[in-house]
């Protein structure tokens, strides 16, 4: 008989703990073996058992989830789960979160908790179960409501002819999601000023992309900036799609540009790689390299087959540097992947493309 995944769930608020208990204990693979109200409560707790995966508010009383997290990845590394309310202003908590060595992050709402976390029963288990399987590191993850689990054909239809003439300026297209925000910040490090124009879709929530693009600026050599609607694609420039809205690659004559848009939830996100995907297909085609990284399931892999079928070369991060294989691994089953490459050879292997070497 499998082993259970171990839980423990920290949160000061005694609904939350018993809803996340009934929640999480309603999945026959996941165990729940303690729920405790502050960080030391929890830190007897693991004295006696230690668990698979620790979900863990931020604030609450005598020590904040940060500085618990921070103690906890220094000395005895375990998935954590964060369950927090974002706001705005608690977006760069968060972005911190994810620095210390939170795997995910279930965006809980201030008002009507439990009927949100009795709603997204499936996504919070299978988070857990994602977390157990995980290496211990930077990541986040997309939370939601259970919808029907639509194609790209809800926001964009399929290309029925080939993309316009090849140009000499090639766009970069890439998807990530568990484990993308750690990805993300080794692949465009590493970029210089006059790099091709780059576009990115990254599962995060509303109110989350604007505050980790702003980071990722403060760090980087290229411009990185939160997407707006009409944004041209431009060397020297990196575009997040905003949490909540889906990203396209449109074209005007020899002008690329986004379209942010809302929409229904394509493979159960929005934004969707999908969707990114299958626009950078139908307008952009050879003069597009696309990237898939780190994440759980398989949004992207149908678009990234489409974008090779359009004529784009498409790089995948492999099994090794990604902490969760999901995405990368069903676009290569599909054959839209021409080159798998660890995470810190792929910006490499954009710039020899993009340079015609």
């Amino acid at each position: 008989m499998k082993t259970k995944i171990k839980v423990l769930i920290i949160d000061d608020s005694a609904v939350v703990r018993q809803t996340l208990t009934e929640v999480l204990s309603s999945d026959a693979q996941i165990e729940v073996i303690g729920a405790a109200s502050d960080p030391y409560v929890a830190a007897k707790i693991i004295q006696e058992k230690v668990p698979d995966v620790i979900t863990l508010d931020v604030e609450m009383p005598r020590m904040d989830g940060l500085t618990f997290l921070k103690k906890l990845m220094s000395q005895h590394p375990i998935p954590v789960v964060m369950c927090s309310s974002l706001t705005e202003k608690g977006s760069e908590t968060a972005i911190r979160a994810l620095e210390y060595g939170a795997l995910e992050i279930i965006n809980k709402p201030r008002l009507g908790t439990k009927r949100f976390l009795e709603e997204s029963k499936v996504i919070i288990c299978d988070t857990v179960k994602a977390a157990a399987n995980s290496k211990v590191r930077s990541m986040c993850v997309l939370t939601r409501k259970v919808e029907p689990k639509l194609t790209a054909d809800a926001v964009i239809e399929k290309p029925t002819s080939k993309a316009m003439i090849q140009t000499t300026e090639k766009i970069v297209i890439v998807g990530a999601s568990t484990g993308g925000t750690e990805a993300l910040k080794v692949f465009l490090e590493t970029f210089p000023m006059d790099s091709p124009g780059i576009v990115i879709v990254q599962h995060m929530p509303e109110k989350f992309t604007a505050a980790f693009a702003k980071r990722l600026d403060s760090l980087c050599n290229i411009n990185i900036k939160e997407a707006e609607d009409n944004d041209s694609i431009v060397r020297g420039r990196a575009l997040i799609a905003p949490g909540n809205y889906h990203m396209l690659v449109k074209r005007s004559g020899a002008r690329y540009y986004v379209e942010v848009k809302e929409g229904p939830l394509v493979s159960r996100h929005r934004p969707s790689v999908d969707v990114l995907f299958r626009s950078a297909a139908r307008y952009a085609g050879k003069n597009a390299v696309g990237i898939i990284m780190t994440g759980m399931g398989d949004d992207g892999a149908k678009g990234m087959k489409e974008m090779k079928e359009a004529g784009a070369y498409n790089i995948a991060q492999d099994e090794t540097t990604s902490v969760v294989f999901g995405m990368p691994n069903e676009a290569i089953k599909l054959g839209g992947v021409d080159k798998i490459l660890p995470l810190n050879k792929i910006s490499q292997e954009v710039m020899r493309v993009c340079n015609g070497i």
